[in-house]
């Protein structure tokens, strides 16, 4: 009786091991299959909606400009007045205080980002 509960309690333990090897495998840990496409790591993301604000303030030499706007959907803010920096500094060039416009703003590197920006109709 005893002999038969030895042999009860490897082949648990065996399967137990088995079982668990087979999961490793499957969670992706297998140190020898090739790694997946750098294409599948990007994620897809639907182009951010535009807000409308109107330009205070444009800072040339530090490539910013300051915004009275409205909520910015994408980065879950209220409406509010700041400085953002531009993407393009020739932008700055094409707009003056009081002008209202349409734009995205975005993290880029950390710092909130105008990186799309038209004239509001």
């Amino acid at each position: 009786m005893k002999a038969l509960h030895h042999i009860l309690i490897a082949g648990a333990v065996g399967a137990v091991a088995a079982f668990a090897g087979v999961a490793q495998a499957q969670s992706g840990h297998d140190h020898h299959a090739a790694p997946a496409p750098a294409t599948t790591k990007v994620a897809q993301t639907a182009p951010a909606e535009m807000s409308e604000g109107e330009v205070r303030k444009i800072d040339a030499a530090g490539k910013k400009i300051t915004l009275k706007h409205g909520p910015l959907k994408n980065l879950d803010m209220p409406a509010m007045t700041m400085v953002f920096r531009v993407r393009d500094p020739a932008w700055l060039n094409q707009m003056k205080p009081g002008d209202r416009i349409r734009f995205v703003v975005e993290r880029v590197n950390g710092a909130l980002t105008l990186t799309e920006f038209q004239p509001a109709r």
